[in-house]
Formats: C-alpha cells, structure tokens, sequence
C-alpha cells in the first residue's frame, strides 16, 4: 500500500502505541498469575523504562549507524516478539529483565519516529508532529480495545500477546515497508554523535517547557478514577469516564493542533493550552461535583496535548547538534518526569489528601507558561554570499 510521507509517519506512531499499549491491558491477568501485590508488580514495569532510558541515553549513534529505516523496522519488528516473552515470566523480578529489551526497541523508536515527524514537517511544508501524536493516543486506544476484548473473551495474555505479532507485522509490512527516510532539515547538524546523549542547557530549557504536561498526563491517567470515586458519591463508571476524558480530549486536540499552529505559531497555541492546562487544575482542585471535575480533566487532556510534541519539535530544529541526539536527550528527561510524577504525586496524595495531586502541579505549569517563548521555531543558518 503506497503512503504519503507524512501518513507513513502516522502509521509508525500507531503501530508504536499498539504494540506498547497491549500488555497494560492485562496487567490484571499477571498480577493474579504472578500472585503479587501491586508494588511488586509496579516495580517489575519499571524494566521496560529502563531498556527505554538506555535507548534514549545511548541510542543515538546506533540510529546514526545503522539508519533511520533499518533501525525503526527492527524495533517495530522484535517490540511485540520481546513483549510476547515478557509476559512468560514466571515472578516479578524476570518480568523485570525481560522488559528491559522491549523497553529498548521503545526508546530507539521513540527517537526515529519524533525526528522523522519533524523532518517530515520541513519535507511536505506543514505541521504534522501533534497529529503524529494523536495517531500514538489512537494506536494506544486501539490496544485497548483489543485488549479489553481478548480479556473479555478470557484468551491467556501468553496468547493474546502471540496473537498481536502477526497483527503488528502486517501492518508493518502493509504500511511501512516503503517507508523513506525524510531528508535533514537545515538546522540539523552532520556532526558525528557522541555515545550518550547529555542534555545541554536549551534542552534543559524545553524539558521545563513540557514538564508540566508530562507530570499532569502520568499523574491525570493514574489518579483521576481513585479520585472520582474517593471524592464523589457517583457510579464506578465516572472513574472510567476520566480517563478516558483526558486520553480522548488529548487526542483529539492533537489531531487538529497543527492546523492552529500553523496558523497562530507554536509560542502562541502553547501558551493557550498552558492557561487551559492551569484552569483545569483549578477545577479539579475545587470541583464540588463530577461533572466540574470531568470539564477539568476535558482542559488537562486538551492542555498537555501540545507541549511535548512543540518541544520535541523545537529541540530537532536545534543546529548545534544531531537531531536525533537533541531528541533523545529532550526524551529521556521527560520520560523520567512521566515515570516519576505519579509515584511522587501519589505521595503527596497520601499525605495532603488526593486533591493535591492536581494543586501541587500549579508551579510546574506555571514554570512551563514563563519558558513558553523557547518554543518559537529556529531559523536555517544563513550562509554567506
């Protein structure tokens, strides 16, 4: 099937976020299986996001080496193999060491997929990195879906698992084995990459920019459904409906986001969803109905939709190194902020009470709302006559 640039790229982030999103679905299914406590099994996940933080760190000069394509399809290719040997593990601690392989074929695609959408942008002429990461939030749904279903029909996640590989490498093949790799934009620089990717003091600069975002996307997924029903007199089901409430606004104000940008700027919209960000903390925070709290949960979603996709766009455009490297580096912190946030916030939530997990991110917005301006786009070196 012969794609548009621009929708090839579209199709990596669903193919990416499906095979990711398959074993969250039946994290219930393992933890009776393994019989442990959820601390133990949280800690066992924690695999995965070290073979990412490895990929993002030192990942760089493998995607220099061996090319965006061989390297995207490889990680694409083994993600639903090493997941589907994962979920084999017999206790937590081997769940622990064999996610950390899976985790890396996350980390080397995160990298290949945010660059190339980038490079795509400067190839085809118009935005495309936040509907890029909405086709991620609706690949990630997806597996949800699937998921649910196989869970529902109770298939064994070992089968369930197995099943995804054939899907995953179909869709691979149907949508992406023509896939080329989009020129270097300008600003990227032909230096050769170091082995880890040190952030320097601008990517220090764009990961304040997104952090909010990050911290309120973990931190929303995690803990809305315990605070509904914690907070509220209501049907199990409103836990259920703010989730989904952040997932879908998010996805759905990425969709259109490029449009806007495009039209408004980056520093502009950002700011915008900065101030829709802060508003649906507040509402959150005082909420005296579920009704007020879901409107909050709609501007969080919607808010967070665009910061990292504007920063992950800025720090590719940087000139003073790869783009790749830039990005890795930008990931790393970011993905540390996602990782950690909720476990943090879950602290505060113990000892200040559950609303606090959404109050005590007001200064990490407002962080974000003052370093707004680092996201306007780099020019092209000029070069002289």
């Amino acid at each position: 099937m012969f794609l548009s640039a621009h929708r090839r790229v579209f199709a990596a982030f669903a193919i990416y976020s499906f095979c990711l999103g398959q074993l969250f679905t039946r994290l219930p299914a393992v933890k009776e299986t393994m019989n442990v406590q959820e601390g133990a099994l949280g800690l066992a996940l924690i695999g995965a996001s070290v073979g990412t933080l490895i990929a993002l760190t030192l990942g760089s000069p493998v995607i220099e080496r061996f090319g965006h394509k061989r390297t995207l399809i490889a990680s694409l290719t083994l993600m639903p193999v090493l997941y589907a040997i994962a979920i084999l593990a017999p206790g937590p601690g081997a769940l622990f060491l064999l996610l950390i392989p899976a985790g890396l074929t996350l980390g080397l695609t995160e990298v290949i997929i945010n660059v190339e959408a980038d490079r795509t942008e400067a190839q085809v002429g118009r935005r495309i990195m936040n509907r890029a990461h909405a086709f991620w939030s609706f690949g990630f749904f997806g597996a949800g879906l699937f998921g649910a279903a196989m869970a529902q029909m109770d298939v064994p996640p070992a089968i369930h698992m197995l099943l995804v590989i054939p899907l995953a490498w179909g869709a691979l093949w149907l949508l992406l084995r023509d896939f080329t790799p989009a020129p270097k934009r300008g600003t990227d620089s032909a230096t050769d990459s170091p082995m880890i990717a040190k952030p320097t003091m601008a990517i220090l600069v764009l990961v304040g920019v997104c952090l909010s975002a990050m911290v309120l996307e973990g931190g929303s997924l995690d803990w809305s459904a315990i605070y509904m029903s914690s907070s509220f007199d209501t049907a199990a089901v409103f836990g259920g409906l703010a989730v989904a409430t952040v997932a879908l606004s998010q996805a759905i104000v990425r969709f259109f986001a490029d449009r806007l940008i495009d039209r408004f700027r980056p520093v502009p919209v950002a700011r915008i969803m900065q101030v829709a960000m802060a508003l649906g903390v507040v509402c959150v925070f005082f909420a005296a109905s579920p009704l007020v709290a879901l409107a909050g949960f709609a501007l969080i979603g919607g808010g967070t939709a665009t910061l990292f996709p504007l920063a992950i766009s800025a720090a590719a455009q940087r000139s003073d190194r790869p783009a790749s490297l830039n990005v890795a580096a930008l990931a790393q912190f970011s993905f540390v902020a996602f990782l950690l946030g909720p476990p943090l916030l879950g602290y505060v939530a113990e000892h200040a009470g559950l609303r606090w997990v959404w109050g005590a991110t007001l200064p990490l917005v407002l962080l974000s709302l003052a370093l707004s301006h680092k996201l306007a786009p780099v020019e092209p070196p000029k070069h002289a006559a």
